[in-house]
């Protein structure tokens, strides 16, 4: 019994070289499919967590590229008494931005089919400012939606926010029936008045067009501004006729339907 258990260990059993080359194959498959499921794992775990975080991701998004949109539910805050409005359609849009700006905008046209003859714009500015163009491009790109042009300065006029600025382009400094735009800045209430008119048959008339449109503005409603309900409280007692002003023009006379620039005194 002893010999024979002496002859099996002196004596061990061969494996074929087949057999150890398929074993170091199958562990070498082995690791591979470790590493591979382990490389699934983490590329499934990245998955989900960026999953979680995609509804998030999604809200968020709209509102960082969001700009104006119509605000059909906001009532008017602005009106304009204007008598010379027959036969002209009026039409008043809102617009709000993300960030808590709103605007009122109003536009004549002589038939709902035409171009608008004028426009008046007011703007009460939130976060976005910092992001707005320079507030006379941005006018300029209104009176002119199919290209921008260089714009030069036409003067002021007088009104109860006080002296506005006004411009044109400058391609059509030679052009007597040449469209104004104007601005005026009126920051303690948060406030900007801006627009451009192409309403008169002499630039006197038009720029005459636009001071009475600005002695005619009034406000509906101030909300909870305090600031802008005395901005306009303030301003009524300075309002003009605009009677007077078309005699004025008749005459050719004052600084405020004048083609020149006028001479002021003091800062704007």
């Amino acid at each position: 019994m002893l010999s024979i258990l002496a002859r099996r260990i002196s004596h061990p059993i061969r494996i074929h070289p087949a057999l150890w080359s398929f074993a170091e194959e199958c562990r070498g498959t082995t690791v591979r499919l470790t590493a591979y499921v382990g490389a699934l794992a983490l590329i499934a775990t990245a998955c989900m967590s960026l999953w979680d975080e995609l509804p998030f991701a999604a809200a968020l998004e709209p509102a960082a590229k969001a700009g104006w949109s119509m605000a059909d539910r906001s009532h008017p805050a602005f009106a304009v008494s204007q008598v010379d409005s027959i036969g002209k359609t009026e039409a008043y849009e809102i617009f709000r931005h993300p960030e808590g700006g709103r605007k009122d905008v109003m536009r004549w046209a002589v038939t709902t089919e035409e171009k608008p003859v004028a426009e008046l714009e007011l703007y009460r500015p939130g976060a976005e400012l910092s992001q707005a163009r320079p507030p006379a491009d941005e006018i300029a790109a209104r009176m002119d939606p199919d290209g921008m042009r260089q714009i030069a300065g036409e003067g002021m006029i007088d009104s109860k926010f006080g002296p506005v600025a006004l411009f044109g382009f400058a391609d059509r400094a030679d052009d007597a029936k040449r469209c104004l735009g104007f601005m005026k800045n009126l920051e303690a209430a948060n406030l900007r008045i801006s627009g451009w008119s192409c309403q008169g048959e002499t630039l006197p008339a038009r720029r005459l067009a636009i001071a009475c449109t600005l002695n005619r503005l009034t406000l509906l409603t101030a909300g909870t501004d305090p600031k802008l309900a005395e901005l306009f409280a303030r301003a009524e007692l300075k309002r003009g006729s605009c009677a007077s002003g078309s005699a004025a023009t008749a005459s050719s006379a004052d600084w405020v339907t004048g083609a020149q620039n006028p001479r002021l005194r003091g800062s704007l």
